[in-house]
């Protein structure tokens, strides 16, 4: 994967034509009803999947990979949405071109061979981002640390850094000063592509851009009243406008 730009994370099909729109480089399908990686329905997907064809790459959020008591349900899980997914797309599917699990209540556990045991069960073709949460105590996550330093053995080319609990403060609120500079640069000394998110405001895309990652994730910004809201072809516009300034 080598992608650069503004990637908007849409819940359905609607969405996804503002975000085109409005000129997004990746399109990003999830449920934020479901929390921060919330899985969106197959169906959902399918549609979204649809819409954006081979414009712009796509990636799909799946959930959480839970603790220990949770691994096969998820794994199960997981697979059959996928599988829905791509049996309602038909064989002329454009697979997501990425696949994120959080890690939100795995710290303690033997996460990093559940997770590697869930993406192989994956049909080939999407690539992993490993995904640490800024608030990884507040999640019950392995710290971003222990994430950059695993990526390699899960065959992850990409770190996602975002935020579990979105009703707290954003990225730049929810971790000291300098902390997300300082994992963008550990996870860059990995060879690890970078995309940051988590409730970053249109006030704080110069912020983000400024950490020096591939991809700035917004939602929230580029909705009509909020994350629940709607994504807004005018909203996703200025997005583009600050990144590129």
């Amino acid at each position: 994967m080598n992608w650069r730009g503004l990637l908007v994370s849409v819940r359905n099909a609607a969405e996804a034509a503002e975000a085109l729109d409005g000129g997004a480089a990746i399109i990003d399908v999830k449920e934020p009803r479901h929390g921060s990686l919330g899985a969106a329905e197959p169906e959902a997907i399918a549609a979204v999947a649809r819409v954006v064809g081979t414009r712009r790459p796509w990636t799909m959020a799946c959930g959480e990979l839970g603790g220990d008591a949770a691994d096969e349900s998820v794994a199960g899980s997981i697979r059959s949405r996928f599988d829905r997914m791509l049996a309602l797309l038909g064989g002329s599917a454009v697979p997501p071109a990425a696949v994120k699990i959080g890690l939100a209540g795995a710290a303690g556990t033997d996460w990093q061979r559940r997770l590697l045991a869930v993406f192989e069960s994956l049909p080939a073709g999407s690539d992993r981002v490993a995904v640490a949460y800024a608030d990884w105590q507040q999640a019950g996550a392995p710290s971003p640390p222990e994430v950059i330093a695993a990526a390699a053995g899960l065959n992850c080319p990409v770190l996602l850094i975002d935020t579990f609990d979105k009703t707290a403060g954003g990225l730049f609120a929810c971790c000291p000063p300098g902390m997300p500079a300082t994992w963008v640069a550990a996870a860059r000394a990995a060879r690890l592509q970078v995309a940051v998110a988590g409730r970053i405001a249109p006030a704080e895309i110069q912020s983000a851009w400024d950490l020096r990652p591939d991809v700035v994730a917004l939602r929230s910004a580029v909705c009509f009243n909020g994350r629940d809201g709607a994504v807004q072809a005018g909203l996703v516009r200025s997005a583009v406008s600050l990144s590129r300034a």
